[in-house]
């Protein structure tokens, strides 16, 4: 099992989520957080904003991996959220994004911060990778693709 693997639980993995902004899709992540880990949706929106004020987490090919950093939180947390249509989110190729990774930590894990986003990052320069998660069947599926890759599992394109 992965990094991501480790702290994403399959309840945290929802697809065909419906939201037309930014702003919306964070929110959704909020309250996916506030259900699942406890954190308030309110700190996790804050926290994501403020990373993505520095500039945007949209890493290209319809991917972001927005993260942030919250006080008092004791374990990285993730969630996945595929949605049935893509919006604007400034990445770098100025294509829209259909698939967000996000990534919490605890504000004082810069380590484990940095070692979970070059993971995700690597896993999702995996051309053929990226495009077996274009479409997920459903949330079991992407969970299972997330948590099984591994450096091995193909060439990076």
């Amino acid at each position: 099992m992965n990094r991501l693997g480790e702290i994403l639980k399959v309840d945290q993995v929802i697809v065909d989520v419906k939201t037309t902004s930014k702003k919306r899709v964070f929110e959704h992540a909020g309250l996916v957080f506030e259900s699942n880990c406890g954190i308030a949706r309110s700190k996790v929106f804050d926290s994501l904003f403020a990373r993505e004020r520095l500039g945007s987490t949209g890493l290209g090919e319809g991917i972001a991996i927005p993260h942030g950093r919250i006080e008092g939180l004791k374990e990285a947390v993730a969630c996945v959220l595929s949605l049935n249509s893509p919006i604007p989110f400034d990445a770098n190729d100025n294509l829209p994004v259909h698939l967000l990774i996000f990534l919490l930590v605890p504000v004082n894990a810069s380590q484990n911060h940095l070692e979970i986003l070059g993971e995700v990052a690597e896993m999702l320069s995996d051309k053929n990778f990226r495009m077996e998660l274009d479409e997920p069947k459903d949330a079991n599926f992407l969970y299972t693709k997330l948590c099984d890759w591994s450096p091995s599992s193909g060439p990076i394109s």
